[in-house]
């Protein structure tokens, strides 16, 4: 039975060539697709494909190695930057994610960075290893186009900007853009980790994405990735400023990690006048739970007294509608959950709860890091 080739990965061309050289020394064939010829350091997207039966190797070894892993910030000396970074696609969502990002910066004294990311969306088909190799070679020309055209919109949505802060519209804040070639989800995690901003706002539908099934994937994606907190906005979100909330809830699981995220979300939110409800998702008929959801209790009215907190199991069972039903009954303006990396097999297997809502719900999301 032939042993067909399939996608192990899609990278920019300098970190596919450095993938390709790590599995080749662990004795992997790996092929790479979609490679400029004339100009191979521009080529973006770039597949890296292996034998299936070298899939769990592969695997395991890129995950043990963490080859595209930055060095962990120092929480102790290297503080968050007084920047909020904002990804877009030039879309309406890019639009309202902008408009709640000036708004807190200008709450919280902020700068802003504009960020957009763009690549060459050209895929080639499967190829079976008896085929011929074959690759799709994009011209100067071509290349040139799509540079131009991506600063091009930049600079229009940027003139946009500067329209609304002209007309009273949004607040005056500075702001900076950046254009970046290369996977919009790799790009933004790179830059997050460049600035390190205070929080990286971004909506949940890309431009030209209509399948629901493609809607926020970016964004799930650097919810995965990224070090800093995602505050992810779907298209029907209704408010524009932070002012206007007034029900936030966190999802708990808990864990040591929950602690330190709510702790951060009651410091990024200070100053609001907001309600909050820690909920946690179970089987109701495990009574445990209700018994850890009351010592979190204790926790919370001991360390926060002045806050106003509210505590909730929701059924586990019709996950999804039991999730919505809370969110209506208590007017939820956005939910925060704490995240964490975690390998690349269990994303695959079982995506985090973040990704969940992200996928199923249209309450906006703020995820932590902890």
């Amino acid at each position: 039975m032939e042993d067909k080739l399939i996608t192990l990965a899609i990278h920019t061309f300098q970190k596919a060539q450095l993938l390709k050289t790590l599995l080749e020394s662990e004795g992997i064939e790996v092929y790479l697709h979609n490679v400029n010829l004339i100009q191979p350091v521009v080529s973006s997207g770039v597949r890296v494909r292996i034998k299936e039966s070298d899939l769990p190797a592969a695997l395991k070894i890129i995950e043990t190695t963490n080859l595209f892993e930055e060095e962990q910030p120092n929480k102790t000396s290297t503080p968050l930057s007084k920047t909020i970074l904002i990804p877009v696609d030039f879309s309406q969502y890019s639009k309202h994610a902008c408009e709640i990002g000036f708004n807190y910066a200008a709450r919280v004294h902020s700068e802003i960075i504009i960020m957009h990311a763009y690549f060459t969306p050209y895929f080639p088909s499967t190829i079976s290893l008896n085929d011929t190799f074959s690759y799709q070679t994009h011209d100067e020309a071509t290349i040139s186009k799509l540079t131009e055209k991506a600063k091009k919109d930049l600079e229009e949505f940027s003139e946009f900007i500067r329209n609304q802060i002209n007309f009273g519209h949004w607040p005056d804040v500075k702001f900076t853009t950046i254009l970046r070639d290369g996977l919009p989800e790799e790009e933004i995690t790179a830059c997050s980790n460049e600035y390190k901003p205070l929080m990286i706002i971004m909506g949940t539908r890309g431009k030209n994405q209509k399948d629901a099934d493609l809607i926020g994937s970016v964004t799930a994606e650097v919810i995965e990735m990224a070090k800093f907190p995602v505050f992810a906005i779907p298209e029907n979100t209704p408010f524009r400023n932070f002012s206007e909330i007034k029900q936030v809830a966190f999802g708990t699981s808990f864990e040591q990690k929950d602690l330190i995220a709510v702790d951060t979300l009651f410091k990024m939110f200070s100053g609001y006048t907001i309600e909050y409800h820690l909920f946690h998702i179970s089987n109701r008929q495990d009574a445990w739970h209700e018994i850890k959801l009351a010592g979190i209790k204790e926790y919370f009215e001991k360390q926060y007294p002045e806050i106003i907190i509210r505590y909730e199991v929701i059924d586990s069972n019709d996950f999804v509608l039991n999730l919505e039903k809370f969110i209506r009954k208590n007017s939820i303006d956005f939910i925060s959950l704490a995240t964490h990396r975690r390998n690349l097999l269990a994303r695959i297997i079982n995506p985090s709860m973040a990704r969940k809502m992200l996928f199923h719900t249209d309450t906006p999301i703020l995820a932590l890091r902890s």
